[in-house]
């Protein structure tokens, strides 16, 4: 696994922009002041030892040597060793609905988006758990098996979109019970589902599904997303769904499924709007639960990897320095730089 030790050095890397913005600024006055004396066309052919590319090659090369002496500076790493760790969590899985109703723009940005903005600020919220992820639409699959990697399923979170599950539907009975496959087997800790849906299109015994998740210990708790009085599902095109009689289609956050699944799963339901309140509402149910042992693979040990950045940023700056701006008498038949 790759990681900077002190990655607030790259910030760094932003006085790029500003000294090729002053390189560039350098250049506009040098032609300027050219003119002044005459045709620059002219001028050159009574300056033929002047190099027109060595100047700029210089400089891209100091450039990237400046760049590769920030990136040393930052200190990259490379995990070397995988241990396996054991800490006090609980195991969480996700099961996020991608129907294309989720496209519905009744809470802002849209009920994906907003989606994905509760999951990332429920990320943040874990501390020493075990996450996974289902999305499901018309049916079920596993997006991110159970981790402790919140960088990864943070990437997964942010990459979700209603196109990556092709039958449409909203089997969210199906997704539950591979949640419940999904867990750990032979962990004390206690397991909650999440479920996050519009409730619409409902297609299978999704509570019959948390009844059984309950029987096992397994919370099923409900955050709905949508609004009561509905809106149009965008399409491809840039217009909205539409039946078979032409009538465009109103999606609507089906409350009452949203309410029973929670509650036979003995978990919470909230509705999510354009507060953090469903959000807030889910971590405190899940800061109720056990905390025990989980194991987890982490990298133990890094090693230094600057070396070769190094030898790279020094190489550069020889050849920067060796490089004249005339053009060299011994090297002036060689074409190198035409």
């Amino acid at each position: 696994m790759f990681r900077f030790g002190q990655p607030e050095y790259l910030f760094l890397l932003l006085i790029l922009p500003a000294i090729f913005g002053f390189y560039v600024y350098t250049l506009l006055l040098k032609k300027r002041d050219l003119k002044r004396y005459g045709n620059p066309e002219l001028l050159s052919q009574l300056m033929p030892d002047v190099s027109r590319r060595r100047p700029p090659l210089k400089f891209w090369l100091l450039l990237s040597a400046i760049a590769m002496v920030i990136i040393v500076m930052a200190g990259p790493q490379f995990g070397s060793k995988l241990d396996t760790v054991k800490r006090k969590g609980i195991e969480v899985m996700i099961c996020l609905d991608l129907s294309n109703s989720m496209n519905s723009k009744d809470v802002e940005p849209s009920r994906l988006e907003k989606s994905k903005m509760i999951l990332s600020k429920l990320v943040d919220g874990l501390d020493n758990d075990k996450i996974g992820m289902i999305v499901f639409a018309g049916q079920a699959y596993v997006q991110l098996p159970i981790t402790s990697d919140y960088v990864s399923a943070k990437m997964f979170f942010s990459s979700l979109n209603t196109r990556q599950v092709p039958t449409q539907g909203t089997a969210i009975g199906e997704a539950i019970n591979m949640a419940v496959r999904s867990f750990t087997p032979k962990e004390d800790s206690e397991k909650a589902i999440v479920v996050i849906t519009d409730g619409e299109n409902h297609e299978d015994d999704a509570v019959g599904a948390a009844q059984i998740a309950a029987k096992k210990g397994i919370h099923v708790n409900v955050i709905g997303v949508g609004s009561l009085t509905g809106a149009p599902i965008p399409d491809e095109r840039g217009d909205f769904r539409k039946d078979q009689s032409g009538n465009v289609v109103i999606t609507k956050l089906n409350e009452d499924m949203c309410r029973q699944i929670a509650q036979a799963g003995k978990g919470v339901y909230d509705r999510a709007d354009n507060s953090n309140h469903a959000q807030k509402t889910i971590q405190k149910e899940l800061a109720k639960l056990k905390k025990a042992d989980i194991e987890g693979k982490v990298y133990s040990e890094y090693d230094e990897q600057f070396q070769s950045i190094a030898w790279l940023a020094l190489i550069l700056l020889i050849i920067e320095f060796i490089i004249l701006e005339r053009k060299n008498k011994l090297t002036k038949n060689i074409r190198l730089f035409k």
